[in-house]
């Protein structure tokens, strides 16, 4: 086995992380609550992203279903984001405001969170 392979299997790593096509680490931290890990110059849409992929691929939620932040506004310097898929469990004033169809209660629909804020154009280790 190659040493960098053996240390990279030595470093923690939370418990069934998924890795986001954007390249940010989301664990599942409840029944309806989705974690995405904190991320240096990452913007607001690019947790959205992660948050989003995660619901469509690890969890199998369709494209239609509806996404909202749980973290409140504003969320403290090197803390990560934890989104929900439960409107009962959302943080009052911490959605994105999106012009559309819809409704206008902060949410999201998991496939325009990954069809809009998933840029492929710009590489997930950005400086």
């Amino acid at each position: 086995m190659r040493p960098i392979l053996i240390v990279a299997l030595l470093l923690p790593m939370p418990a069934a992380a998924f890795m986001a096509r954007n390249g940010m680490t989301v664990t599942q931290a409840g029944p309806t609550e989705i974690a995405v890990a904190y991320q240096a110059r990452r913007e607001d849409t690019d947790y959205w992203c992660a948050a989003g992929d995660f619901a469509q691929r690890a969890l199998g939620q369709p494209g239609k279903a509806r996404i909202w932040r749980a973290t409140p506004k504003p969320r403290k310097a090197g803390q990560g984001i934890v989104f929900t898929l439960d409107p009962a469990r959302k943080a009052e004033g911490a959605g994105l405001s999106e012009f559309g169809s819809g409704p206008r209660d902060g949410s999201l629909p998991l496939g325009m969170a990954v069809g809009n804020y998933c840029r492929r154009d710009i590489p997930f280790w950005r400086d």
